[in-house]
């Protein structure tokens, strides 16, 4: 029976931990990595605000699209409604 391996796995915890802050601590040093910390937390933050902004306006855009519709609707009824005064006003006279 052959067994599947997988290639990558969990979320490191203990001593896999342990080795990776030891890694960055010699390649960044202990004063940066506060430092790195902080603006990937403010490039998080950036992306997040920037993904919530496409998302408003891809919802305004979707309500422009649906008003834009209702109101050719209603364009067509107040041609159909000149077209009946027209009629009237030709039978009447």
């Amino acid at each position: 029976m052959v067994s599947a391996i997988p290639l990558i796995g969990g979320i490191p915890a203990g001593p896999e931990l342990l080795i990776i802050l030891l890694v960055l601590v010699l390649l960044f040093g202990a004063n940066k990595i506060p430092k790195l910390a902080r603006s990937t937390g403010q490039a998080m933050g950036e992306f997040k605000k920037g993904r919530e902004e496409v998302e408003d306006e891809l919802k305004q855009m979707q309500g422009d699209d649906e008003e834009s519709t209702v109101s050719a609707d209603s364009t067509v009824d107040e041609d159909e409604d000149l077209e009946d005064l027209e009629t009237e006003k030709e039978t009447s006279a």
